[in-house]
């Protein structure tokens, strides 16, 4: 065999093994090979295992010097291209102001996007690119990218535009999604918006390639179940993944809806009920759990031990954005579902590698394993429990994504 770079001096190599029978696994068995290493050709894994067994020529030979190597992250969930900021927001939180009560005054979501609209394009580029890098330097090789703060249909489609844009400016593979955020605030207006929607937004978007899924709140201050179905039913039409942000606050048939449609994910979860919990555990559908919002808001984490222990797959992202989760770590995010939703060192690595790429659709990444990118990452240190381990710092030594070091 040969190949154009051999790393070596891996302490343990980890991963999760396999794409699986269903989208994504409860409990991923992982792959734990010490004194390892990898073999790359054209950005490409082509041989895993032990040191000791490499038997084939490389181009290149680098020495990691004892330090552990797991899979590029993958963050499943982030609104990463918005223009302005929250602080009067987070001000009017921290002195006792609810989230809800802040978006029905016309700040939230809606001061996001007067100012988002009020931005050009190179504007938000220039913007979005630092988050985008700091994501990167944290461990993400892969980051899916929400729309959302367009509101009306060609607002939606420049913030597309502009995140396709923001694909090309960077070495991480950003995987765009049109999220029908929140509807008009006069009830007159809701039924046209809902239109313009399914006829215009969502048809516009598949033929330009502008997504790859569809997203909608479900929440009491934003979009129905019954209308989101028939958001979700047209994307479905067009060829284009489905998702959901739903029991956030409340519940308003959001998971169930999701399961039932074949939504790749549900996301959110905090208001989650126990019988809610076996209904996603019998599905494919990804729990996507975002423990930065919990953190942020204040709110109850998402039952994320629960959902495992009942066979759900879980997922973890990083929620990046201005309102509910700023967050700039996907490896913080881990950490946290380690600390606030239940989840084991493995379980984390498993729900924010393999389960998050299963969550957005994708068999080709969040693993180490030979045919895949060769997306990785070197830790700072020898054992890889320190990814979740770690708080305040940066626990990912190394990026590396189509087998090129992109951070160091």
């Amino acid at each position: 065999m040969k190949a154009d770079l051999l790393v070596t001096g891996i302490s343990q190599l980890v991963t999760a093994q396999g794409a699986g029978p269903k989208r994504g696994l409860a409990m991923r068995e992982l792959l734990i090979v010490e004194r390892a290493a990898i073999a790359i050709a054209k950005g490409v894994f082509v041989w895993v295992g032990s040191e000791a067994d490499w038997r084939g020529e490389a181009a290149t030979t680098i020495d990691v010097h004892r330090r552990a190597v797991i899979p590029g992250l993958v963050d499943p969930h982030t609104h990463a291209v918005w223009a302005g900021d929250r602080l009067a927001d987070f001000e009017a939180r921290s002195a006792g102001v609810g989230y809800e009560t802040i978006l029905a005054a016309g700040g939230g979501i809606w001061s996001t996007i007067r100012a988002t609209a009020a931005a050009s394009e190179e504007e938000l580029l220039s913007l979005a690119q630092p988050r985008i890098e700091a994501l990167q330097r944290s461990g993400a090789a892969v980051i899916e990218v929400k729309s959302g703060y367009g509101f009306t249909p060609a607002a939606e489609l420049a913030l597309l535009s502009a995140i396709c844009a923001l694909a090309k400016r960077t070495p991480v593979r950003i995987v765009p999604t049109l999220l029908i955020h929140v509807p008009p605030q006069q009830s007159n207006d809701r039924a046209a918006s809902l239109s313009a929607v399914c006829e215009k937004l969502i048809p516009e978007a598949s033929q330009r390639r502008l997504a790859s899924a569809v997203d909608v709140f479900i929440e009491r201050e934003a979009w129905s179940a019954a209308e989101a179905e028939r958001i979700l039913k047209c994307a479905q039409q067009l060829g284009l993944g489905i998702k959901l942000h739903c029991e956030q606050f409340h519940n308003v048939g959001g998971l169930e809806l999701g399961v039932r449609m074949g939504a790749l994910s549900v996301d959110h979860l905090e208001a989650c009920k126990p019988e809610q919990i076996a209904i996603v555990a019998a599905s494919p559908t990804i729990a996507t759990l975002l423990p930065g919002v919990s953190l942020h808001l204040g709110l109850p984490a998402a039952p994320g031990r629960t959902l495992i222990d009942a066979g759900a797959a879980v997922a973890v992202g990083t929620d990046l954005n201005p309102g509910s989760s700023p967050l700039f770590s996907t490896a913080a995010a881990l950490a946290l579902a380690v600390r606030l939703n239940g989840l084991t060192a493995q379980e984390a690595l498993v729900a924010g590698t393999a389960n998050a790429a299963s969550a957005l659709g994708l068999v080709d990444a969040g693993r180490i394993e030979a045919g895949l990118p060769a997306d990785f990452l070197v830790l700072a240190g020898s054992d890889w429990r320190e990814l979740v381990y770690i708080l305040g710092a940066n626990p990912a030594g190394e990026v590396w994504i189509r087998g090129k070091r992109v951070s160091r």
